[in-house]
């Protein structure tokens, strides 16, 4: 099969079970956003100065496809998705923030004000800062669908994201402070 079916010329894209939508329904953009977010980390992954960094970022990668996932269900299909996979949970929520206490604990700075990405010359730090903006960006747009017919009814989905977002901010400082040492 063809990575080009033409079923999208028109302008609409298929979600899950065969349910068809624009391309420019708000739950498309959500899902565009945690795609795009998923390619930011790639260069970070491949670039990265600290093994942790391409540790944290291994791990996160599946989960976001398997968030594109749930995102990709058409609502009042959640329990069809469900029933071959799982959905997104506390667990992951818990991992991040085990990387939050460990980042700071290991040198990261703790957020003390805006950050001016570049500014060290790292380009992996600045690659996490990308991601970070792009995630910020993911969970704005699934916050939009709150209190809609389109709302994601798994609140473990934007936990995620804020806390994601917040990781991708210290690693992007981590990067830059093992750099500024070596």
């Amino acid at each position: 099969m063809s990575i080009a079916t033409r079923r999208g010329d028109q302008g609409e894209t298929d979600l899950l079970f065969g349910h068809r939508t624009s391309k420019s329904h708000p739950r498309v953009h959500a899902l565009g956003a945690v795609d795009e977010l998923n390619a930011a980390l790639g260069p970070l992954r491949v670039t990265a100065l600290r093994e942790e960094t391409r540790e944290i970022v291994a791990q996160v990668q599946p989960w976001l496809i398997s968030l594109m996932g749930e995102l990709a269900t058409p609502p009042g299909m959640e329990a069809r998705y469900a029933e071959k996979h799982p959905p997104f949970d506390s667990d992951k929520v818990t991992w991040l923030d085990t990387w939050v206490e460990r980042l700071e604990a290991g040198g990261a700075l703790k957020f003390k004000g805006w950050a001016l990405p570049g500014e060290a010359g790292v380009l992996t730090g600045t690659y996490a800062d990308i991601a970070r903006t792009v995630c910020r960006r993911a969970e704005r747009n699934i916050v939009d669908l709150t209190g809609t017919e389109q709302a994601v009814p798994n609140a473990e989905v934007l936990r995620f994201l804020n806390r994601l977002a917040d990781v991708l901010w210290l690693l992007a400082r981590w990067e830059e402070r093992t750099a500024a040492t070596d």
